[in-house]
């Protein structure tokens, strides 16, 4: 294996962001044909709830 210089890796944080947004939506659009608004709004709440709960423990 040749060893030396690699070459700076390309930055995919914007489309990894973009795909999450994608399957996010989709998967709350099946959620809400399956279950309702309601549970989609229940459902957001908790997403956000737990990346709150995720962020404050990694200012800790």
């Amino acid at each position: 294996m040749k060893r030396g210089v690699l070459p700076k890796a390309p930055n995919y944080t914007n489309a990894a962001l973009v795909m999450a947004l994608v399957n996010l939506l989709w998967i709350f659009a099946v959620i809400w044909a399956v279950f309702g608004m309601p549970v989609v709004l229940a459902t957001g709440y908790a997403l956000n709830w737990a990346i709150s709960r995720i962020g404050r423990g990694a200012q800790a």
